[in-house]
């Protein structure tokens, strides 16, 4: 049995165990394989992005420089984490592209690897996923102020400087498929249709945490993140917006997911 499909099943069990899945009355039984990241170049070698996959760089070394122009002597928009991964939007000599914090950034191939993903065929997603990567560090702030208000009416305050996990998603869904999230994890958890087995591209996962696992209902859920493949998640939580593997830990806090698109 595969690693992911072991996580898949351990999480279910886990899930089960605190008290129960929350099943919206759209629940399926439908079930999708999870997708597969493959390691395809690390150094200074040249990568062509390919138009069936997502392609990302992930970070080999702790606290890596991103920088706002491909060379060292640019200055350091922040610092990445080992492991984590950023889009792969081309390639200056040494130096790969992509985003941060909304604005174009460099990463030195010296401290990278290159993987990819198999994108999902349905374009929506991939942009809700793409409006993710341009996130990528912006600070978590718990209540940050929404896009809007769970209709689409745009709320004043609003600033891509601040998300918390449930703003972040709402953002994504908005801007990349004009789709209207809940304004928190406790609403949106209803949307969408549940999925109670294999995960797919985009799919929404909640989680419960320490502070909330012993609740009953609806009050258990304090966290969501979307599904990426490979055991990746594309989330916002306690630090910063990153992508990274979901851990054990959160897999034994883990309740649901739902399929927005």
């Amino acid at each position: 049995m595969k690693r992911k499909n072991r996580h898949l099943i351990a999480a279910a069990f886990a899930a089960t165990a605190l008290s129960g899945l929350i099943l919206p009355a759209c629940a399926t039984n439908k079930t999708e394989t999870p997708l597969t990241a493959t390691e395809v170049s690390t150094g200074n070698n040249n990568t062509t992005p390919q138009a069936d996959t997502a392609n990302y760089v992930r970070v080999t070394a702790s606290d890596v420089n991103i920088r706002s122009g491909a060379g060292s002597e640019y200055s350091s928009l922040g610092t990445a984490e080992k492991n984590t991964l950023y889009a792969l939007n081309g390639q200056s000599g040494g130096w790969y592209k992509t985003w941060y914090k909304n604005k174009t950034a460099y990463i030195s191939s010296k401290y990278c690897t290159v993987v990819q993903m198999d994108k999902s065929a349905n374009e929506d997603i991939e942009n809700v996923i793409e409006q993710g990567y341009k996130c990528l560090g912006v600070k978590y702030v718990y209540g940050a102020t929404r896009y809007h208000d769970g209709n689409g009416n745009r709320l004043s305050g609003f600033t891509t400087s601040a998300f918390d996990c449930s703003s972040l998603m709402q953002y994504m869904y908005k801007l990349g498929a004009g789709i209207n999230l809940q304004v928190n994890t406790r609403t949106q958890i209803y949307q969408g249709t549940t999925v109670t087995s294999n995960l797919k591209r985009g799919d929404l996962m909640f989680f419960t945490n320490a502070s909330r696992k012993y609740n009953s209902g609806i009050e258990r859920v304090g966290h969501v993140a979307m599904y990426l493949g490979d055991n990746y998640i594309l989330h916002t939580a306690s630090d910063y917006a990153k992508i990274e593997q979901i851990s054990s830990t959160r897999w034994g806090y883990y309740i649901q997911s739902q399929r927005i698109i």
